[in-house]
């Protein structure tokens, strides 16, 4: 690929999950990392080493540096949630356009203020959901948009757990109120309503309820929680995310003629490859003593990490933009704003001590 069409990219902020992606900026053949940034030069220089990065890559010891850099096309933001308004905003009035950590607001009016800077600026905006850029996704949608295959969808449910250890339950932003208050809902929870209204074609539900079994930490954040959505069609999904139970990544989707599964939705077990089952047209055998056939097991080869296709799908969104004079794709803010919106009604649920909201 032409370096000129190659998008230079700069990382805000050292947490893990930035080591994660500048291993995908890496990965990717039409970007480079360029700049990283953290709140000290010593901080983002310990990044630098133990990531093993190019010694031209720039160390900057403030993120205000970073987007003052001029050879900076794109920001990855990884800062926690509290301080996204603040630097997504300035990111975007600053020309950059941004790949920003989920949850992406504390609130939809926060992300809203985002939004609305990205679209007066020109720039893409994208949340860093990492799997819906693996091949698997879209052959996974194809078995649900076929309606002679899968019918119309009934119900769905989806689960982002992992038991966390005391060390992250004690220390760890995510279960901070000052920078991540959202926790477990804004954390895992992101993965399960993103997968949902994926399942969905984007379609906000009609009411969502929280479920009255919930875990708070002693400063009030929540470590686990499950809500209903309902849709006035007559579809139902339910949702389990938690920061104390057993690892799970699951989605299950039912309809009128099919059903698709799916174990590893957010990782998948093996970065080359991952799989999907299906089943359709499903009978129990006479007497019921079996099935007339099991799910079929799909699985889908992937050359580059899905971290890395997020980057490359990313980038090529940006290079139209710079190089074609294209507006930005706005496929990507809509799906965030959805989830958002939904991530806002469960909240809102839980203050209201569990009753319904209307969407």
């Amino acid at each position: 690929m032409a370096e000129e069409s190659t998008i230079r990219f700069g990382i805000m902020g050292c947490a893990e999950i930035a080591r994660k992606v500048s291993r995908a900026i890496h990965l990717a053949p039409n970007a480079t990392l360029h700049a990283v940034a953290s709140r000290s030069v010593h901080k983002a220089k310990q990044f630098a080493v133990k990531n093993g990065l190019a010694e031209t890559v720039k160390i900057y010891g403030s993120y205000n540096e970073l987007l003052d850099d001029p050879s900076v096309d794109a920001v990855y933001m990884p800062l926690p949630t509290s301080l996204h308004a603040h630097w997504a905003v300035l990111a975007a009035e600053k020309k950059k356009h941004l790949l920003l950590e989920k949850p992406t607001a504390l609130n939809v009016d926060e992300l809203d203020k985002i939004l609305d800077a990205c679209e007066k600026n020109g720039v893409q905006f994208m949340d860093a959901s990492m799997w819906y850029h693996h091949p698997r996704t879209a052959k996974m949608k194809e078995f649900l948009s076929d309606s002679d295959i899968f019918g119309q969808v009934n119900s769905i449910h989806s689960s982002s757990s992992y038991a966390a250890p005391p060390a992250f339950l004690e220390n760890d932003i995510r279960v901070k109120p000052d920078l991540d208050a959202l926790g477990a809902l804004g954390d895992a929870g992101w993965y399960c309503i993103g997968s949902i209204l994926w399942a969905m074609n984007q379609k906000l539900p009609t009411t969502v309820v929280a479920l009255p079994a919930i875990e708070k930490n002693s400063a009030g954040v929540i470590l686990a929680c499950s809500a209903s959505l309902y849709w006035d069609e007559g579809t139902v999904a339910t949702f389990f995310c938690s920061f104390l139970a057993h690892e799970s990544m699951d989605i299950l989707v039912c309809g009128s003629k099919g059903s698709l599964c799916v174990n590893d939705f957010i990782i998948p077990f093996e970065e080359t490859s991952a799989a999907f089952s299906f089943a359709s047209g499903s009978k129990f055998l006479d007497l019921h003593v079996g099935w007339n056939a099991q799910p079929e097991e799909v699985h889908v080869a992937s050359q580059l990490p899905q971290e890395a296709m997020m980057v490359m799908e990313f980038s090529e969104l940006v290079n139209a933009i710079k190089f074609l004079g294209r507006k930005p794709e706005h496929k990507w803010p809509h799906s965030s704003r959805l989830t958002q919106l939904v991530l806002d009604a469960v909240k809102n649920s839980i203050d209201l001590g569990f009753q319904p909201v209307h969407m």
